[in-house]
């Protein structure tokens, strides 16, 4: 299975990945988001590691489970060869009510078929007011090409 865009990644085709990675996490849907990584891929999110696309999808399941009206930006912060990094931010409230703004950074490596076999990420959540929300789509689909994105948001 391919998924392009395929490494040695370009600016371009760098900044088309993350485009992707985004609107399939917005998605929210385990499964199809699954396939975008190896087999065997291997994940550092905050302090929990998951390993291969079955736990991918049980991370993900709980993830939404607790962080509701989930949005997402990311924007491509460099890349070489079969890596990239980004930057992101995302907003989303819990059971509670409360929102939250989570900031963070990731970093990905890619086998020649264009599917990740390493995310490493390192996130923050800020509590936040809901006035202070700065995403704002339908989240039945991804975001519109005219919602700014975290350089044109300040964040």
């Amino acid at each position: 299975m391919s998924r392009p865009p395929l490494p040695p990644f370009t600016e371009a085709s760098a900044t088309l990945k993350a485009r992707i990675a985004e609107d399939a996490w917005n998605t929210r849907d385990p499964e199809r988001i699954s396939l975008a990584y190896s087999e065997d891929s291997w994940w550092r999110n905050r302090s929990t590691f998951v390993q291969g696309r079955a736990a991918i999808v049980e991370f993900l399941a709980g993830k939404w489970e607790r962080e509701l009206d989930y949005r997402l930006i990311k924007e491509l912060w460099a890349y070489t060869g079969d890596v990239i990094a980004v930057r992101f931010a995302y907003e989303y409230h819990d059971a509670a009510g409360q929102w939250f703004r989570a900031y963070g950074n990731e970093n990905w490596r890619f086998d020649q078929d264009g599917l990740m076999t390493h995310r490493h990420a390192s996130i923050n959540d800020v509590a936040i007011e809901e006035s202070e929300r700065k995403f704002f789509w339908d989240t039945s689909g991804p975001r519109p090409a005219d919602h700014p994105g975290l350089s044109e948001l300040g964040l």
